[in-house]
């Protein structure tokens, strides 16, 4: 049995991409997107009639309208191949409204519904500010599940399961990517690597303190680097996981073994953070502060992008 069957008897496996063509071989239950995976979809030829369709459909609508019809219909397309449930991102450039991010959310939740696809199936993707998180919190009371995305920090994942949201998504390869950058010639990859990878260890922490306190929050696992980190987290709630690296596990043989289970979780102190004892918690972690602020920004400007696209189209 390969590794990404062996994988699934743990681990819920969500694709990570916005190529819904690609989707099937790896028959994966959940599917994420962002703007950067949407951005690069709809360059390719295979989906550029579907871009035209949306936008035509739609023309002389504003455009942020136009533009959630467009994440829509991918997120619609990707659910007549996953059995389970997709994530749509709210525009990054909200990161810092809570008004306008619910908004979006909701705009985007009733295009589904319009579509007749039941709320259940689509997690609002919101990126892990103060703002983000306060915005999921109102949301899941109104019954539309939310996924918080860019999330680096501890204090983001305790912020998280207090706002009850249904799911995080902590971003294993981009911490990894600090952490290397920051040793540079120091670095040891073979010390750094598998449990003692710091993007795993990130994970690790908060996995073991969502179970010990009984938060129902779901963690899942994102944005890898290699097979090495998605084997360090088997047994996490769920991981989202590029096509190349999804095909790189069917293709290993070799027995992989469960790392993260419940029963297993280290004894920590139940926390909370108020707005000010969040921000100061995020502020001291430089990490997260530096990926969290670079990943509002890219995602930003693959949105503008994406704008460029739809109104050229």
């Amino acid at each position: 049995m390969n590794q990404l069957d062996q994988l699934k008897a743990f681990t819920t496996v969500v694709a990570d991409t916005g190529n819904f063509l690609q989707l099937a071989q790896f028959a994966p239950r959940d599917a994420t997107t962002n703007p950067s995976l949407i951005l690069k979809a709809v360059q390719s030829p295979d989906y550029a009639p579907l871009l035209q369709e949306t936008v035509a459909a739609h023309r002389g609508q504003p455009l942020d309208v136009i533009v959630d019809h467009v994440l829509v219909r991918f997120g619609l397309e990707i659910l007549k191949v996953v059995p389970g449930r997709v994530s749509t991102e709210v525009d990054a450039r909200l990161s810092f409204d809570k008004a306008a991010s619910l908004s979006r959310a909701r705009r985007i939740i009733g295009l589904y519904e319009a579509a007749g696809i039941p709320r259940e199936r689509v997690l609002i993707k919101l990126a892990s500010t103060w703002e983000g998180i306060q915005a999921a919190a109102e949301l899941e009371r109104e019954g539309i599940h939310c996924n918080l995305t860019l999330l680096f920090a501890f204090a983001q994942a305790v912020a998280c399961g207090e706002a009850k949201v249904q799911l995080i998504s902590p971003f294993v390869g981009r911490i990894y990517d600090w952490y290397k950058k920051q040793a540079g010639a120091g670095w040891d990859e073979a010390a750094q690597s598998g449990v003692n990878d710091p993007g795993v260890k990130s994970v690790t922490q908060i996995y073991a303190y969502f179970k010990q306190h009984g938060i129902a929050t779901e963690v899942m696992g994102a944005s890898f680097r290699n097979i090495g980190q998605i084997q360090a987290l088997a047994g996490c709630d769920l991981l989202t996981i590029s096509p190349d690296l999804l095909a790189q596990l069917q293709a290993t043989d070799a027995v992989l073994e469960r790392v993260l289970d419940p029963a297993k979780a280290p004894a920590m102190p139940l926390q909370h953070l108020d707005e000010a004892a969040f921000r100061f918690a995020l502020n001291e972690d430089a990490m997260a502060t530096e990926k969290l602020a670079e990943g509002i920004r890219l995602f930003a400007v693959d949105a503008g992008k994406l704008d460029k696209l739809i109104q050229a189209a």
